[in-house]
Order: structure tokens, then C-alpha cells, then sequence
């Protein structure tokens, strides 16, 4: 049985397998995956350590030019790359594809790290005194991220933190793990230095070994709710830098003007594309007045054409889910949906008696609060419709939803567009875009329960939470001045 090994100091290190790595089209045991031991763990934290030293001093050109061949590097290899993911993950290659494609973006926009790490001056803020700024790297960074982009979020974070200086130690989702030892590798090919960027296998013991190490300076994490909340309080708890993202429930709202056709094209990609596993997902279609049922007719009609199937077949829309265990939850809440009064108009959850996890999509009408399929995170192809009389029900249904993530609202009306975009509490807002995770200029990151610390991934923010800011303040006497003041400095 294949291990996957971990990724330190530039080489490959086997350890023996504990946890199971499944081919989910098939059902198989492909690997194990190790977890290290405390020894381990603290050598590992050493190297980098050791690495951080040296790669925060050198040069800005020489960074830019290493992800500038990451980029390149990353190109070349994104047919092997999305095998990697959809071997282990599920998804369709082409689903994989666009994953490398928007960590990619993110790789470019680090690339201009010289702009993004830009200091300040001032000239002559008193006489003869002059103050500058500078932005410093944290130091060593954990990057913690999940199952269902195993390529993407890793490039989101781990781009920034080394083009500002820092080194990463990224532990992968122990589900899928095998892309991330290919990443590492593409990292060293594009040159950059032993120790800067490893990976560390294992599991929840894992992570909180490294959440609580002093050698630590910084966390990221993307996962669940439950677990950004601990991850965030353990951290702050051991005085670390930390960002964590967690879960979402995304409503799609359709107002009675909008383009069905529109509207019925995205709930279909944005609510069962990868299976429903994406942390931007819509999971619930809120309808407006009497639009209904003429747009789960639409939706029916389309949901009827999906083919579910191997992700390296080109013939399938989308994949299986990641392990038996989510699959039996997912198909949970479309078996108990008939006793909360939810009408199953579509029922996928026939296909569970295939080989491997499979689940067809699922469409629920009569979502409302206070149901399961509703209240929790599903994270599968189920989508529910939840009906409203007004503009007014629609965004108050979304503000006291306990997520913030992302929402969408499609519609011709531009006031009622801006009207929504200004009351609705979520951090990205879809007008007629059914998946907004923003371009890498702008940062990811929603609000309420879908984040705990005050920095979102990638972008501006990206770089603000990768550095430290520090301000010089310098004066050069003329002589033959001297003198001695015990007053409290100050520019005037």
C-alpha cells in the first residue's frame, strides 16, 4: 500500500501509513497517510524556523522571480496536477482544472509583491525628522486547509506568505494529500529554498499540535464552523496571528423580474457542481412571490440531464463525494426532509447503491428555518427552495441565517441589486453571479459564523495578515546642536 509521505527541508519523507486515502469513484483504498509524532512535529517546526531566517532577508526580485516560475511550472503540469485531485478528491478533471486555474490567479497576483509590500515616507514631519514605514514578514506561518480544494486553497494561502517572507508549513486534508507533495515540488523545481515551504501530514491531533507550538507565528485555516472557532480560539489563546474560515449556507435569491432561463442555469452549476462540495455553493434558492414553481420546473428540467459519474469521465457532470461517511450524511437529509413537511421533488439518493460514494442531486422545496436540511451545512448535491412573499422577506431570511459567506440575487432591477447589496450581511454578493468568490485583487472572506479573526484570504488582506508593520522615525541633529528635553516628543 502506497504512503503518502510528508514534505520537509526539500525531500520526501516516508513514515508508515495510519489513515486511509479513498479512490471515491471506486470506493478503494489507494494510501495511508502518516501521523507524525510530537518528536517529529517539533523538528519540523525547527526547520522552518531555521529556513525563516534567511528567506525573510532576501531579496524581493529574488521572490518575484520564483513565482514567476512557480506559474509557469504550475501551467505545465495542470493535467498531472488535476489527475492528482481527481484520483483522490472525486471531482471532474475539468472541476479540477478550474481549481488550479484560481489558485493560479492568486499566484500572479503575488508575483507583484514588490507593490504589495510597499512602505510609506515622510519628509520633515518636525525639523530635521523624517518617518518611514516598512512591512515584515510574521515569521512561520501554518496553512490548515481542507478536502474540497486541495490545490487552490493551499496556493491562496501559501502564495502571499512566502512572497512576504514567510515560511509555510502546510498540513493538508489527510482525505486527499497526495497534490500537496506535488505542489511542494514545484515550489523547489521553481527555486525556492529548502524549508520554506513543507507539508506535514496527519490529522486533528496534528493541527493542534502546530496551533499550540511557541514556534509558531501565524495560522490559517479553512474548514468547518466548529472547527475555525476552536482552531481561532486556540490560537489567539497562544498569542498567534490566525485567520479561520469556516462553513456557509449560500442563498441564491430570484426575484419575480429575473431571467429564469438565467436563474435555473446557475442554481443547476452553483448548487451541484463538485458535487455540491464547495464552501461557495448555493444551497438554497429563495423565490420571490409567485416565481416558484416556474422555476423548479426550469430546474427539474435541467437537474434531469445531469450525469453523475467518475471524475475522469468526460461524460459526467459530477463526481462522487469525498468518503461513505459524508455520503451517508448528505443522503440523510433528503431520507428525513418528508418528515419536516419538505417536499422531496427530486430524490438522488438512489444512486448510493452503486460502487464507490455516489449521490445524485437532490432538489428540496420547503426549506425554511428551523429544518435540518435548512439550519445545517449540508456540503452535497442537495438543494432546497425556500419561498418568501417580498424583497423585504428575502434579505431578512438571509440576515438572520447565522452564516455570512456568500449570496446572490438575480434579478433586472438595479436599484433592488443595490438595495440588496447594501442590507444583506455577507461578505460576497452575487448580482447575477451565482458563485462570487471575488478576483485575487480582492480578498476572500465572508462574515457572522463563516470567519473568526478580522483577516480574509489572498489579495490586500492577504498581505496584511502575512506581515508586520514597523515605522522608523529618524532625526539627524545639526550640530553643534545638543540638548536635553524630558518633555513627551512630539512634531511640533
Amino acid at each position: 500500500m502506497r504512503t503518502v509521505p510528508h514534505f520537509i527541508n526539500g525531500v520526501r519523507v516516508e513514515e508508515s501509513g495510519d489513515l486511509n486515502v479513498f479512490n471515491p469513484a471506486t470506493g478503494e483504498v489507494t494510501a495511508r497517510v502518516p501521523i507524525p509524532s510530537p518528536a517529529f512535529i517539533n523538528n519540523v517546526v525547527d526547520v522552518a524556523t531555521k529556513a525563516a531566517d534567511e528567506w525573510g532577508q532576501s531579496t524581493l526580485s529574488r521572490r518575484t522571480n520564483i513565482l514567476f516560475s512557480l506559474r509557469q511550472l504550475l501551467v505545465e503540469h495542470t493535467d498531472e496536477l488535476a489527475a492528482l485531485i481527481t484520483s483522490e478528491h472525486g471531482k471532474t478533471l475539468a472541476d479540477a482544472k478550474g481549481e488550479i486555474a484560481r489558485g493560479l490567479e492568486n499566484v500572479e497576483y503575488a508575483c507583484g509583491l514588490i507593490e504589495h509590500l510597499k512602505g510609506g515616507f515622510s519628509d520633515q514631519v518636525a525639523d530635521g525628522v523624517d518617518v518611514h514605514s516598512t512591512r515584515e514578514p510574521v515569521g512561520v506561518v501554518v496553512a490548515v486547509t481542507p478536502f474540497n480544494f486541495p490545490i487552490m486553497v493551499p496556493l491562496w494561502m501559501s502564495a502571499n506568505a512566502i512572497a512576504s517572507g514567510n515560511v509555510v508549513i502546510l498540513k493538508p486534508s489527510e482525505r486527499d494529500p497526495s497534490v500537496s507533495i506535488r505542489l511542494a515540488e514545484l515550489f523547489e523545481e521553481a527555486g525556492l529554498p529548502h524549508g520554506v515551504f513543507n507539508v506535514l501530514q496527519g490529522n486533528a491531533t496534528t493541527v493542534q499540535a502546530l496551533v499550540e507550538h511557541p514556534g509558531v507565528d501565524a495560522v490559517s485555516f479553512v474548514g468547518s464552523t466548529p472547527v475555525a472557532r476552536a482552531v481561532h480560539e486556540s490560537a489567539s489563546r497562544h498569542h498567534k496571528r490566525v485567520q479561520a474560515l469556516g462553513g456557509a449556507k449560500n442563498h441564491m435569491v430570484v426575484l419575480p423580474d429575473a431571467d429564469l432561463d438565467v436563474a435555473a442555469d446557475a442554481a443547476i452549476n452553483a448548487g451541484y457542481g463538485s458535487a455540491g462540495e464547495r464552501c461557495m455553493a448555493i444551497s438554497v434558492v429563495v423565490t420571490v412571490g409567485d416565481v416558484a414553481d416556474p422555476l423548479i420546473k426550469k430546474i427539474t428540467e435541467r437537474l434531469d440531464r445531469l450525469k453523475v459519474g467518475p471524475g475522469d469521465d468526460p461524460a459526467s457532470d459530477f463526481g462522487p463525494l469525498i468518503t461513505k461517511e459524508h455520503l451517508d450524511r448528505v443522503v440523510s437529509y433528503v431520507t428525513s426532509a418528508p418528515d419536516d413537511d419538505i417536499t422531496v421533488v427530486r430524490d438522488g439518493t438512489t444512486l448510493e447503491s452503486r460502487e464507490g460514494f455516489f449521490v445524485g442531486p437532490s432538489l428540496l422545496d420547503g426549506v425554511r428555518p428551523g429544518t435540518k436540511a435548512y439550519d445545517d451545512e449540508i456540503f452535497g448535491p442537495v438543494l432546497g427552495v425556500a419561498r418568501v412573499a417580498t424583497f423585504n422577506d428575502a434579505i431578512e431570511l438571509v440576515n438572520r441565517n447565522p452564516y455570512g459567506n456568500g449570496v446572490a440575487i438575480f434579478t433586472r432591477d438595479g436599484n433592488a441589486a443595490r438595495l440588496f447589496s447594501r442590507h444583506v450581511h455577507v461578505g460576497m454578493i452575487g448580482v447575477n453571479v451565482p458563485i462570487p468568490v471575488p478576483i485575487s485583487a480582492y480578498s476572500f472572506g465572508g462574515w457572522k459564523d463563516s470567519i473568526f479573526g478580522d483577516a480574509h484570504i489572498y489579495g490586500p488582506e492577504g498581505f496584511a495578515f502575512y506581515t508586520r508593520a514597523k515605522v522608523v522615525t529618524t532625526r539627524w541633529p545639526q550640530p553643534p546642536e545638543s540638548q536635553i528635553d524630558l518633555g513627551f516628543p512630539t512634531t511640533r
